[in-house]
């Protein structure tokens, strides 16, 4: 990845800190890069990753922790000031996309969007004017655009306060109002 120190310090103590890592963490990421990209499940991880519940372990312990989210935005930071704007962003995009669910996911999280005729979920997402991912929420297909676009909306203006403007399809959005 070649972020080298940038985002996650690297480990400080040495062998008078404790016991050793039995898998580096750098393996631990590659693993959890390999989940997001292939999108396979954590027990169909391939032999040369630590083992999955080792991995899944990290993971949860990460997200919980918040760090994915610190991650998340310190990148996101960096890729804006590398491109020449402010770090936090003063705009945004927000859209939603009604996705195909497999029928093994429980009936209570899919419905049908009778708009796009799809059976499954939503996904209402708010990106900043780059495209890079300010707020997320996932939704049955079957809730309207304007139900499912209150709590990213409301995630926006709490997380990302100097955001005065949301564009959607057809109009801006105040996300203070």
């Amino acid at each position: 990845m070649g972020t080298g120190g940038a985002v996650a310090p690297a480990s400080a103590g040495g062998p008078e800190s404790g016991r050793r890592e039995k898998h580096p963490r750098r393996r631990i990421l590659d693993a959890i890069f390999y989940v997001v990209r292939t999108g396979c499940a954590w027990r169909q991880l391939p032999k040369d990753f630590a083992p999955w519940p080792t991995v899944y372990w990290y993971f949860t312990w990460w997200q919980d922790d918040g760090a994915v989210e610190r991650i998340h935005d310190a990148l996101r930071s960096k890729v804006r000031e590398a491109d020449g704007r402010d770090a936090e962003p003063s705009a945004g995009l927000i859209d939603s996309q009604s996705v195909r669910t497999a029928d093994t996911v429980p009936a209570a999280t899919r419905g049908f969007d009778a708009g796009k005729k799809v059976k499954g979920r939503k996904r209402c997402i708010v990106t900043e004017t780059l495209g890079l991912l300010l707020a997320v929420h996932v939704v049955a297909a079957s809730v309207q655009d304007r139900d499912g676009a209150k709590r990213p909306l409301l995630w926006t203006r709490l997380d990302h306060p100097e955001v005065r403007k949301v564009c959607g399809c057809r109009h801006a959005l105040d996300p203070a109002g």
